[in-house]
């Protein structure tokens, strides 16, 4: 028995397979920006998922032990969460597994974020328990409360977030003010590699939420200053960690010692994954697994059709 996974988020296109031990294959594709944007519209993101689709998920077909299909659409579980790109992958989802004869189970973005981080981290088994898990990305700055019992997979709810702007904006933001390539998240980690040394930072917290636009701003003080690129770019990182450290150590407190995961593309960032494994022994995914992809949306559809097949029989 095999899965397939899809999911068209915002910047990238991707299709991933799950046989219940490994990810045998996990294919992606960036949506292309132009250079020196922030991002995309999402009549873009619709277009080039249209293009980039087929040629992602072909390749992983074929496949006689094909049992179901798994595709994201929409960012999170929240009521009303929504993005137009996310309907891309649906739709082909929905063809396949007519075509197919198979099942198709649909998800959040974020559960998927969830799964493929517990997986890397070699924790799936967390999914029958609950614990507190951060995505921080681009798009969502926010700390959840997930337990089992959700539609099709672990229920997540919000209990913290970003009450402005959201972390990967902050490092794009800055990024593109030093000349950075959109994404800009893993050259902003190399020049801020090349200033060694922790930063002493006092994040802007509201109880368990937190203000990140201050990064920008200060951010773009110490480039008119004249500060090396290399400061700059360790000052946003160091805020980010501090700030999601912050609200672990509020959440911790409220919610008793629950284990700890870090999903999303800005937690590929060595700096902030040190520091938090450190503090909080929290579980982090492998780079090629904190970004967009689809393996865990793979790896929920595997869980989701064992468990109605177990159901049915």
């Amino acid at each position: 028995m095999s899965t397939l996974g899809l999911d068209t988020s915002n910047y990238t296109t991707s299709a991933a397979k799950y046989d219940g031990s490994r990810v045998t294959d996990n294919r992606r594709r960036l949506l292309p920006v132009p250079e020196g944007s922030r991002g995309l519209r999402q009549s873009d993101a619709v277009f080039h998922h249209t293009r980039q689709l087929p040629d992602i998920a072909s390749p992983l077909l074929p496949d006689p032990e094909l049992s179901a299909i798994g595709v994201s659409v929409s960012p999170t579980g929240a009521e009303g969460s929504y993005m137009p790109c996310f309907l891309t992958g649906k739709g082909m989802a929905a063809v396949l597994g007519a075509a197919l004869n198979v099942p198709v189970y649909e998800f959040s973005h974020q559960q998927g974020h969830i799964a493929a981080a517990l997986y890397s981290g070699g924790r799936l088994e967390l999914l029958e328990e609950k614990f507190l898990a951060f995505h921080v990305s681009g798009g969502t700055t926010e700390a959840l409360l997930v337990s089992p019992g959700g539609s099709w997979g672990p229920k997540a709810v919000a209990v913290a977030g970003s009450l402005d702007l959201k972390a990967g904006q902050a490092v794009d933001r800055v990024g593109l003010a030093l000349g950075l390539k959109f994404p800009c998240g893993p050259e902003l980690e190399k020049l801020a590699l090349a200033c060694p040394g922790e930063m002493k930072i006092r994040p802007a917290m509201r109880g368990a939420d937190c203000s990140l636009s201050g990064i920008e701003n200060q951010c773009l003080d110490m480039i008119k200053k004249g500060r090396p690129k290399e400061e700059v770019a360790r000052y946003c990182l160091e805020y980010i960690t501090a700030a999601l450290e912050g609200m672990c150590s509020a959440l911790l407190s409220e919610y008793g010692e629950l284990p700890v995961v870090f999903s999303g593309g800005v937690c590929s960032d060595s700096i902030l994954r040190d520091r938090l494994t450190s503090r909080f022994g929290a579980v982090f995914s492998a780079p090629e697994f904190s970004a967009d992809n689809a393996a865990g949306i793979a790896i929920l559809a595997y869980i989701s059709h064992r468990c109605f097949a177990g159901r049915s029989a």
